[in-house]
């Protein structure tokens, strides 16, 4: 525990962590293969071809169609 936290505070909300940038250099989205653009202030990688949304957990990409947001959503 840090000294802004007490038993009684939740954590402080964090900001999505960053994607290494060879790492977005080599990834396409799974459905489409095509690129994949990082939304930094959302923490997801988002394939405009498919419509869909990638989160980014722990800076670590989830690329699975199930787990992706619709991007009409």
């Amino acid at each position: 525990m840090n000294d802004t936290q007490g038993p009684d505070r939740p954590p402080a909300p964090t900001r999505p962590q960053a994607v290494d940038p060879r790492l977005l250099e080599i990834l396409v989205c799974p459905v489409t293969k095509g690129p994949l653009a990082y939304d930094r202030d959302k923490g997801e990688l988002v394939s405009h071809q498919a419509g869909l949304a990638y989160p980014v957990r722990d800076g670590i990409p989830i690329m699975l169609p199930d787990e992706a947001r619709a991007l009409d959503d």
